[in-house]
């Protein structure tokens, strides 16, 4: 599910490889990013910039749900009576648990643990696979294979010869 170099999963990409984008699907559905958010607003009344940011910590920066995925959620969460819009000095709204919303929290409290542990597993995941210089020895690999292999006169045995050195590196990671 993670890939290398990893920034953020956004709507249907699930961030860039040094190879480019990747697609994938959404980390959260629209009922368990709902969840999500709730469970944040009752920790403490947040603005929908706080929650996308509290959801990207959580997970070490693998995750961050687009504004185009939040803003509708947290419209429809306050139409549902579940949120209301909370007392705030700045001009951003900012939006506070409801009675109604708690008991949905109630209810849905293993759903939400499982929600925030799968936040905690991109954190744990990117912190093992975040390394920078193994990020700049992948570009430099696809730098060297662009580069080598777009070349004019490339022959097949060079194609099967990097293939097969590419698949020797892959094994001897592998057994580390």
């Amino acid at each position: 599910m993670m890939g290398w170099g990893m920034r953020r999963m956004r709507g249907e990409h699930s961030g860039e490889t040094p190879f480019g984008p990747r697609m994938r699907r959404r980390l959260f559905d629209g009922e368990e990013l709902r969840l999500l958010l709730l469970s944040l607003i009752a920790d403490q009344p947040r603005h929908g910039y706080e929650l996308i940011k509290a959801i990207e910590e959580m997970s070490g920066g693998a995750y961050a749900p687009s504004p185009g995925m939040v803003y509708p959620i947290l419209a429809m969460t306050a139409e549902m009576g579940l949120i209301n819009e909370a007392a705030d000095a700045s001009a951003r709204r900012s939006f506070a648990i409801s009675e109604t919303g708690r008991a949905e929290l109630e209810r849905s409290a293993a759903t939400v643990k499982a929600l925030r542990e799968r936040l905690q597993g991109l954190a744990a995941q990117r912190e093992k696979t975040d390394s920078m210089p193994v990020r700049r020895a992948m570009h430099n690999l696809r730098v060297v294979l662009e580069t080598r292999l777009g070349q004019e006169g490339v022959s097949r045995d060079t194609l099967l010869e990097t293939a097969a050195l590419i698949d020797e590196a892959a094994r001897k990671i592998e057994r580390l």
